[in-house]
Parts: structure tokens; C-alpha cells; sequence
């Protein structure tokens, strides 16, 4: 038992690899898009159908940033799910990418009072499970550190050190109906995520493989 808490002890996310029918057409929408630097491209043709399960999210520092990531994403082909506006919790919209990737852009603050700065303050990863306790407790006993935690309605992890990712967990159903989609979703995620630690798959179908963390951004 020790040696396996001080081996989890550093478990973190460290890397994610979206899975496409076509690398280079999805490089080139990341790239305009601008988040290449945070994610990896891997050719897949496995079967998957409706939601995948997840989404990532890009939290940033205001509502002119939030507009400037969608339109980027639209110009290069993506699809708008809801179109950017503000909540109770500040301001965001949804994009679905041309691959099926899901991407929600999102700030805390609700007035417009600064420029695009086209910078990402946080990325998130936010996985839809059936049973967000349950996952909870089967990451904490994989390494991962709980930071955050509201019942059994969302949950989120530690970041490591070296890497701009951080993990989040949240209600398969509830995640679906925040993204503006139906819930209903078969065959593979089409993603990977790279840990700090060994290969394994999450009781949700989610596949860990051992990856080393993303290169720092070139200042």
C-alpha cells in the first residue's frame, strides 16, 4: 500500500490526443483556432456516433477573448452548439470542431472591459460520467488529487506542475445538456489521455496511456 500511494502520489494529467479521420485538415483548424500548443492529433477510424462523452474547455480572461477564440474557430470551419453569451456565471459560447470535438470557451467576468488577448488563462478537460462519486474515487486511488468537489455533481483534480491541463469530472447527462446536445453517444471517445503514470482505462470507457508532458509554449 505505501509504495503504491507514493508512486500515485504523482499522477497527473499530463497530456491530451484527440483521435481524427484526418490529421492534417485537423491541424490546420487547430492551428487557426489557437489551441494547437495544448492538444495532440493521432489518425483513428474507430466507430463513434452522437456525444463522446466530454469536453474541452478554455477559460480566459474576458468576454472580447471569448468572441475572439469562437470566431476564429468558426472561420476555420467549426460548428456554433450555442452562440457566446452571458449567465449567471459570465460569459461563454460552445463550438463543436469540424473532427466532433467539443469545445466550450468560457470567462468569470461579464462585462467586456478589456481586449482579445487571445491567451488561455486554463484548459479543462471535463469528462461525462455515469457516476461522478464513483470516478472520483476510482482517480484518487489512480494518484489524482482532488481539488474541488460538489457532491456528486462535479469534481475537480489538481493540475501538475508542468502541464497547462487539468481534469474535471461532471454528470454525463448534465454535461450533454450544458453543451446544447443530445446524451446519447456509442463507440469510442476518440481521445486519449496522456498520465504521469501507467496505462489504464476509467470505468466510463476513458483510455490512459503513459505520455510525457506538453512542451512548454515558445515565448
Amino acid at each position: 500500500m505505501a509504495t503504491t500511494t507514493s508512486t500515485a502520489a504523482h499522477m497527473s494529467l499530463a497530456s491530451v490526443t484527440l483521435e481524427v479521420a484526418d490529421p492534417e485538415a485537423a491541424r490546420r483548424f487547430y492551428s487557426a483556432f489557437g489551441v494547437d500548443t495544448y492538444i495532440r492529433l493521432r489518425a483513428s477510424e474507430a466507430h463513434t456516433t452522437g456525444f463522446r462523452g466530454f469536453t474541452l474547455g478554455l477559460t480566459v480572461s474576458g468576454p472580447a477573448t471569448v468572441d475572439g477564440f469562437v470566431g476564429a474557430a468558426v472561420a476555420a470551419g467549426a460548428t456554433i452548439l450555442k452562440p457566446a453569451a452571458k449567465s449567471l456565471w459570465g460569459y461563454g459560447g460552445v463550438v463543436q470542431a469540424p473532427d466532433g470535438t467539443i469545445w466550450k470557451i468560457a470567462t468569470s467576468a461579464k462585462r467586456n472591459n478589456g481586449p482579445d488577448t487571445r491567451t488561455v488563462d486554463e484548459i479543462v478537460l471535463l469528462l461525462g460520467v455515469e457516476a461522478v462519486k464513483a470516478t472520483k474515487q476510482f482517480y484518487a486511488g489512480q494518484g489524482l488529487t482532488v481539488s474541488k468537489s460538489v457532491g456528486s455533481k462535479y469534481v475537480e483534480f489538481a493540475a501538475g506542475q508542468s502541464s497547462p491541463l487539468k481534469l474535471a469530472l461532471y454528470k454525463r447527462r448534465a454535461l450533454a445538456k450544458d453543451l446544447g446536445v443530445p446524451a446519447d453517444g456509442t463507440g469510442s471517445h476518440r481521445i486519449v489521455l496522456g498520465g504521469t503514470a501507467g496505462a489504464f482505462t476509467d470505468p466510463d470507457g476513458f483510455a490512459w496511456e503513459a505520455a510525457a508532458p506538453l512542451a512548454p509554449t515558445p515565448s
